[in-house]
């Protein structure tokens, strides 16, 4: 990803340069007077646009900014925060502080990625300090420049969702490599990644409300999920993976009014029927719409992105 402020002319030559911090792993505890606490885990990536050009082209580390400051900066604006506080919210204050602390940089992009640690339950009470994994991340970007123009986007990565009925594939192109038969039933099965832009432009126009985004991203996460599966007893037929994506972005964007463009990426894992015989027994095993060899290499790869007509992508 280049952005404007991103190349210079050296020597006759256009030249592009960033450096950061990646995998910068950091957890933070929030105990609550009332013995419930909170917690959370993340996956930080720092990355600045600087005017140290020097460095590269005489030998002149004056003007960096140190990767391990920047590892530290991590842990000590965590400890910062005394007040819960979301993923996104944690990567507009990195950004903001890089941004602004250093004269030299131009603009910070801060990527993180929030295991999704769920608060358990024991005999039907929310446990006050334990919790489980679950399987998906809920990531955010961050880019925020010298002028105060913001970037937030927020996304979904590592989502297994699967339904056993409610999908087929038929009418689709054929030609002498085909072999796919036609089917009105067939399980979906999909591990989707999601990402989506919001509209602010600056600090001053996200709202204040603590918590927001996350708030946000569990209201996108069950959107996706809704569509997807459709009403719990009759569930809704998808006739394809792209037609699925398609409603999943769409309703999205119709529901939620501060996002202005969402990205989705649903690898088609694919559940093969069971089919086994023998020279002497034509149907050992006969395929019966209950039996299948569950496989994700290869699968097919459907992404698609949906914005508004006056987004900017």
């Amino acid at each position: 990803m280049a952005l404007d402020d991103d190349v210079v002319v050296v020597n006759g030559l256009n030249f592009e340069q960033r450096h950061g911090k990646e995998r910068v792993r950091v957890a933070r505890v929030w105990r609550n007077k009332d013995g419930r606490q909170c917690f959370v885990e993340w996956n930080v990536g720092i990355s600045l646009l600087s005017d140290c050009v020097a460095a590269y082209v005489s030998d002149d580390n004056s003007d960096i900014v140190a990767t391990d400051t920047m590892k530290n900066t991590v842990y000590a604006k965590a400890k910062e925060c005394s007040d819960q506080l979301s993923v996104e919210d944690f990567a507009i204050l990195l950004a903001k502080h890089f941004t602004l602390s250093y004269k030299q940089v131009t603009t910070t992009i801060v990527k993180i990625a929030e295991k999704s640690w769920e608060r358990v339950s024991v005999n039907g009470q929310p446990h006050n300090h334990g919790f489980k994994l679950g399987s998906e991340k809920h990531t955010t970007e961050v880019i925020f420049k010298k002028s105060g123009v913001l970037q937030v986007s927020s996304g979904i990565e590592g989502l297994s969702v699967l339904k056993t009925t409610q999908s087929g594939f038929e009418r689709f192109h054929r030609d002498k490599y085909t072999a796919l038969p036609e089917t009105r039933e067939r399980i979906l099965a999909t591990e989707m990644s999601a990402s989506w832009r919001y509209s602010f432009d600056s600090l001053y126009s996200i709202p204040k409300r603590q918590c927001y985004f996350t708030e946000t991203y569990l209201d996108v996460k069950k959107l996706l999920v809704d569509t997807f599966f459709g009403p719990p007893k009759e569930g809704v037929y998808s006739p394809s993976v792209q037609y699925t994506l398609y409603e999943m972005a769409k309703n999205v964007l119709s529901r939620v009014h501060v996002i202005s463009s969402v990205r989705l990426k649903m690898p088609n894992l694919h559940f093969l029927p069971a089919n086994i015989s023998t020279k002497d027994n034509r149907s050992i095993v006969k395929f019966e719409h209950d039996v299948y060899v569950p496989t994700d290499e290869p699968h097919g790869s459907i992404e698609a992105c949906l914005s508004r007509l006056s987004s900017k992508l």
